[in-house]
């Protein structure tokens, strides 16, 4: 198998990824087939559960109603919620519409399999938290998915330059933790956010840090996900002979 070709972060690569679109709907249908399902699924759980259509209550994750009566729907609708409508909600739909979108196209070129396997491991460290964790009870862990892909953009684009809200200029690099900061002037809590990191970082470490320094291989994308992204999308995913496109750069 041929190399994944790496990719290199310009600002026109930037300027590729937000480009406006003649429509919206133009816009849409020209978005990545997982970050569009998700965020369809977001905007749609908002939308209804604003008008009352949908209990969130059915949609939480509560492991006690997943093990005693077999809901086991929880372990992805709370995935699905990313608060009502307001500020922070605009601000996690956009960033799913640009780290997301940047690193299902760019990132995980053409391995759209690789970039599904890496939502599900991340996915797995996310929810068996608040079963290990009693302290720690999360009934939607969106927002931590969404601050997991803004880590790994960060990671794939350590030297980029960005800002937050065009007010506060930093590498990327820095950019989880200033997102983590503004959160906090806000008063949102910041726990939900620290796990979307840890769980970045820990697919990270083993997907590219790990195996940079010589070490085993670990993440490798199951035949069965590659067969099931082809039964959803009708793509198939080639399989990649490094585990993502940064594996010989980036900041340990």
């Amino acid at each position: 198998n041929k190399r994944a070709p790496r990719h290199r972060t310009t600002e026109r690569d930037h300027s590729v990824v937000m480009a406006p679109a003649a429509s919206p709907s133009d816009w849409y249908n020209s978005l990545p087939p997982v970050s569009k399902a998700w965020g369809t699924a977001c905007f749609a759980c908002t939308l209804l559960s604003q008008f009352g259509l949908v209990d969130l209550r059915n949609l939480y994750l509560n492991w006690a109603l997943v093990k005693g009566k077999f809901q086991v729907w929880r372990l992805l609708t709370n995935f699905c919620f990313l608060g009502k409508f307001s500020f922070p909600f605009l601000m996690r739909m956009m960033m799913i519409a640009r780290y997301g979108v940047f690193l299902e196209q760019h990132t995980f070129a053409g391995r759209i399999a690789d970039f599904v396997w890496m939502v599900l491991l991340c996915v797995g460290v996310l929810l068996p938290i608040p079963a290990l964790v009693p302290s720690i009870q999360i009934p939607f862990f969106g927002p931590s998915l969404v601050f997991t892909l803004l880590y790994l953009w960060s990671r794939e684009n350590p030297n980029a330059n960005t800002s937050i809200m065009g007010m506060i200029t930093m590498k990327a690099f820095y950019l989880p933790w200033g997102m983590l900061g503004m959160g906090l002037v806000m008063g949102q809590d910041p726990v939900p956010d620290l796990l979307g990191i840890l769980a970045g970082h820990l697919y990270y470490f083993l997907a590219v840090l790990h195996p940079r320094t010589g070490g085993r291989r670990w993440i490798r994308t199951p035949e069965w996900c590659r067969a099931m992204c082809y039964t959803l999308f009708g793509v198939r995913s080639a399989p990649a002979a490094v585990p993502a496109a940064a594996a010989a750069r980036g900041t340990a």
